[in-house]
C-alpha cells in the first residue's frame, strides 16, 4: 500500500488488522508503524534521487522498493529490505534551500512579467523558473497567486 499520513489515519482500523491477520503487507508512507505490517516512511532526502516533488515521494519510493524485490519471494522479505535500506542510505540527500522570500506583489508582479514573455508557459513551469532564480515561494501560494493574477 502507498499511502499519505491523512490517509492512512483514516484507514487506521483497516491497516491494522491487516497487520493480524500476518500477510506480506508493505506500506509505503503512512502515518505510523503497525504492527505486523512492514512499514518504509516517507523520506524526503531521497527526492533528489527519486526526481518528482515530494507530493508524489510515496510512489516512487515504492516504485524503488519493487527494483530491490525479486519476483516469487515475499514481497517484505528481509532481504528486499537489506537491499533497499543500503540503497536509500547511500541515496539520501538532504536538501537545504537558500531562496530569497518574496512578497505577494514581488510574485504577482513575476508572473505577470514572466506569462507575458513566455505565454507557453504552465503555472508550474513558471514556479520552477522563479525557485531555479533563488526565490522562495511554497507550491501552494504561488497557485493561489497566479489564478489571481491571471483572472486580471
Amino acid at each position: 500500500m502507498v499511502l499519505s499520513e491523512p490517509y492512512a489515519a483514516a484507514m487506521h482500523d483497516e491497516l491494522r488488522a491487516a497487520g493480524q491477520r500476518g500477510d506480506d503487507v508493505l506500506l509505503i508512507g503512512g502515518e505510523r508503524d503497525i504492527p505486523g505490517i512492514h512499514r518504509v516512511p516517507a523520506n524526503g532526502a531521497l527526492r533528489g534521487a527519486l526526481g518528482g516533488t515530494l507530493t508524489s515521494l510515496n510512489v516512487r519510493m515504492a516504485a524503488s522498493w519493487l527494483k530491490h524485490w525479486r519476483t516469487g519471494r515475499p514481497l517484505v522479505s528481509a532481504e528486499t529490505a537489506a537491499s533497499w535500506k543500503r540503497w536509500a542510505a547511500a541515496a539520501e540527500h538532504h536538501e537545504r534551500y537558500q531562496r530569497t522570500p518574496m512578497t505577494d506583489e514581488e510574485i504577482r508582479e513575476f508572473i505577470r512579467t514572466e506569462s507575458a514573455r513566455n505565454p507557453g508557459y504552465s503555472r508550474t513551469r513558471l514556479h520552477r523558473l522563479l525557485r531555479e532564480s533563488g526565490r522562495a515561494c511554497e507550491q501552494k501560494r504561488f497557485a493561489l497567486l497566479y489564478a489571481a493574477t491571471m483572472e486580471e
